[in-house]
């Protein structure tokens, strides 16, 4: 593979500001049917100089803007722990249904049956993959989710009378979000360490049942963890917590690799939020839309964040369907939203999982750790991978080289930008340095894989014998390479000044 590492002039297009003729507009409106009324002087502005362009010059400008951006639609997203999966066309048809893009929150539930069912299908859908008894849409994202199970796990000791469990063990493994959902929960977090092989150390969590067992309300664990690895000894884990009388908090952000192969529920989880957008395709980034459901055990049941979905009235012989209606749990935590979650994900996920079936969903986990152990082992070779066992649907290898003094993950990250990929995620795990997270997920063919193999082969054979070319990286891209500390804390948020030429 060959790349070019000449700087392209020409990428970056002038600004709509640039194109602007004095005279030009790019729409006619008519002319007002109403009588007009003055504007009051303190809403008028005299500073706010808008562009003046043509109609074709907006659609155009936009259009080339928009083919800068990178989408899984465009290319490879191998980001790790985000699941950035191909969302197929067909989803979003459904969700566009007018009987479902249409329909207000506020309809009554005789008028929304359709909706209703639906949603019931999709909570016991979710409820049979995972292995729990129960399951509540309300939740607006995976955070929230998390939050809610927090929550039922601190109500659930509350309504028993137990008020010193305080704390929640989370491992050093685990998912990031998890460490603020404790706190956020006026819980306290007691971190553990991972032994060499990547699990929890059985040692230091027995130590700290020991120590503080009646102060322990539960733990929260992702399986597989944020390194990739499927927990050797997570019974052991579950029970060394419940017998200490805490609860076990899965964090299923990472279940592309368990659908059809385990079932939490079953492991011994008392409660898991699921994400849509990484397991069931629902669309994923830009701050949403989100959907974190949560199932739950027997013992958390009565403490579902509401309204669920469930059946008011069996069919009669003259009926063909049971009516569905809302209902709030006897203990519930309350509401996580306006209304009832995002329903436009709920129909999404629904689709999908209609779709594949029982049986394609297992083929769907299968896929997507084939395809991270592939890429696995082909770089094993080539890069570090700090835990070389068979990996779930993600992996993590050290962007660093001891030939190659001054190289850091950032550096291949920008450099793989020439190769045409979207870098990995870098950074994390926090306890891998120089961590590179690498996640295909199911459906990216071998050719793609391959493909991007060859780029992270040919990029450590870069940076030992010219490490300024990926110090310099990107070299292709609009811009070159960003001080993205300086981005942050110096804001930028007027459109109107022109973007940094390349080079600068």
């Amino acid at each position: 593979m060959t790349v070019a590492t000449e700087t392209k002039q020409d990428v970056l297009e002038p600004l709509i500001y640039d194109l602007s003729v004095p005279g030009r507009t790019g729409v006619n409106l008519p002319d007002c049917d109403v009588p007009e009324t003055p504007l009051p002087d303190d809403l008028l502005r005299d500073d706010l100089k808008l562009p003046e362009v043509g109609e074709l010059q907006v659609v155009r400008h936009f259009l080339k803007l928009s083919q800068l951006n990178y989408s899984i639609d465009k290319g490879f997203y191998p980001l790790g722990s985000c699941t950035m999966k191909y969302n197929p066309k067909l989803n979003e048809d459904m969700a566009r249904l007018p009987g479902f893009a249409l329909q207000h929150p506020l309809s009554d539930e005789a008028g929304s049956q359709g909706a209703l069912a639906l949603m019931y299908q999709l909570q016991e859908w979710l409820a049979e993959l995972s292995g729990f008894e129960a399951v509540s849409l309300a939740p607006a994202a995976g955070a929230q989710g998390e939050f809610s199970g927090i929550l039922m796990i601190r109500n659930y000791h509350l309504d028993r009378g137990d008020s010193e469990r305080t704390k929640i063990l989370v491992p050093n493994s685990a998912h990031g979000t998890n460490p603020a959902t404790v706190t956020m929960a006026g819980f306290d977090v007691i971190e553990l360490p991972s032994d060499d092989k990547g699990n929890v150390d059985l040692e230091a969590l027995r130590t700290v049942c020991k120590e503080k067992g009646p102060q322990i309300a539960g733990m929260m664990i992702t399986v597989p963890s944020t390194l990739g690895l499927f927990e050797a000894h997570i019974l052991d884990v579950i029970e060394i917590v419940h017998e200490a009388g805490g609860l076990m908090y899965m964090d299923g952000a990472n279940m592309n690799a368990l659908m059809g192969q385990v079932k939490p529920g079953e492991l011994g989880f008392d409660v898991m939020h699921y994400n849509l957008h990484k397991t069931f395709s629902t669309p994923h980034g830009g701050g949403g839309p989100g959907s974190g459901p949560v199932g739950v055990g027997d013992k958390l049941k009565p403490f579902l964040p509401g309204p669920i979905v469930e059946i008011t009235e069996e069919p009669t012989e003259d009926e063909e369907a049971p009516v569905y209606g809302f209902k709030m749990p006897e203990k519930s935590i309350g509401r996580m939203k306006a209304f009832h979650g995002n329903f436009g994900m709920h129909v999404r996920a629904y689709a999908y999982i209609r779709i594949y079936g029982g049986e394609g969903l297992r083929e769907v986990s299968r896929h997507a750790v084939l395809n991270a152990n592939y890429i696995r082992a082909q770089l094993l070779d080539t890069y570090k991978v700090p835990y070389p066992r068979y990996c779930g649907h993600e992996f993590v290898l050290e962007g660093r080289f001891p030939e190659a003094e001054g190289i850091h993950a950032l550096d291949i990250s920008k450099r793989l930008m020439d190769y045409g990929y979207h870098p990995p995620t870098n950074y994390f795990p926090l306890i891998v340095p120089e961590a590179l997270l690498i996640e295909p997920t199911e459906t990216e063919t071998k050719d793609e894989l391959d493909g991007f193999i060859d780029a992270m082969k040919q990029i450590a054979e870069e940076a030992r014998n010219d490490p300024d070319l990926l110090h310099d990286a990107p070299h292709t891209a609009p811009v070159k390479r960003l001080d993205e500390v300086k981005a942050a804390k110096d804001l930028i948020l007027c459109c109107a000044p022109a973007l940094p030429s390349v080079g600068d």
